[in-house]
């Protein structure tokens, strides 16, 4: 009997598949399939043989649709950054570098402002500088259960993997999100005052709303080794209605005269804090590129 899954976890050469009625598999791949290049990921769709009760062979593996690295995930159809607004400090540089990574990678973005209950400031701004740069935002609480509802209906029937700092409470969002799945919570070291990581391996969620979410550590790479300098306004989405107005066709953006983007900036049309991680991750992208 063949059936069709996806895989939710991978380790030491199984695969626990989950099939379409919810039912998990305990699976081996297929000789094949151990031999080709890339071999079969988390999030991967596969068409398997069950052998022996709650036991199968991975016999093929179907098209995939996106394929992320770092980490190893495929099929992703969205990013869910999460962010602490306090404890750890909210780094925007850090929040706009994932923007850019998920960007370059074709995926859409979702951030989230976790710790709500926490003491804050600034946060009608934050609100305002993502949601004109055309990013659902949320603003939530994994202790008193606030945005946790529309959350849920943002990550419900796709494939998402969430991103951000450690300590930023990924992991308890996951647990008020879907009740039941108990994962292990990190504390915040009082020396550092960043987080601990608590999860160490790529494994698929599965919600009771549909949908798949990938509880991974993170975007081991925040370098943006793979993205070109001309290319890096395009992971800026508000930059583009200004760009085709720039005087000169392939504009940086970086002081050349008559920059509608510039000159939009200065207007306060876009905020001045993207703007500056902007120009910094331009010039790290030129520095690549002269050291090639």
């Amino acid at each position: 009997m063949y059936l069709q899954g996806i895989i939710l976890r991978a380790r030491g050469g199984f695969y626990d598949v989950r099939a379409a009625d919810g039912r998990i598999f305990r699976c081996r791949a297929r000789g094949k399939l151990k031999r080709e290049k890339m071999g079969l990921l988390v999030g991967d769709h596969v068409r398997f043989s069950v052998t022996a009760g709650a036991e199968g062979v991975v016999e093929e593996m179907l098209p995939r649709q996106t394929l992320l690295f770092r980490p190893p995930v495929a099929n992703v159809e969205q990013v869910l950054l999460v962010c602490a607004l306090q404890d750890p400090p909210l780094s925007l540089q850090l929040l706009d570098r994932l923007l850019v990574l998920a960007a370059s990678r074709r995926l859409q973005s979702l951030v989230c402002f976790n710790k709500a209950d926490l003491p804050h400031e600034g946060l009608d701004e934050l609100l305002a500088i993502y949601r004109a740069a055309g990013y659902p935002v949320f603003v939530t609480s994994a202790k008193t259960g606030q945005g946790i509802a529309e959350l849920r209906a943002g990550l419900c029937g796709r494939l998402s993997v969430l991103a951000g700092p450690s300590g930023a409470g990924k992991s308890s969002l996951l647990n008020r999100i879907q009740p039941g799945l108990s994962l292990k919570v990190g504390n915040i070291s009082e020396k550092s005052r960043r987080g601990r990581h608590t999860t160490r391996h790529v494994e698929l969620l599965a919600l009771d709303c549909g949908g798949f979410v990938a509880d991974t550590p993170g975007f081991s790479q925040l370098e943006l080794l793979e993205i070109k300098s001309r290319e890096l306004a395009a992971y800026f989405p508000e930059f583009a209605a200004y760009a085709a107005k720039c005087r000169f066709h392939g504009c940086l953006h970086a002081g050349e005269p008559d920059c509608a983007v510039s000159n939009a900036v200065a207007r306060q049309e876009i905020a001045a804090s993207r703007y500056e991680h902007y120009l910094l991750f331009l010039e790290e992208t030129r520095e690549q590129e002269r050291s090639y």
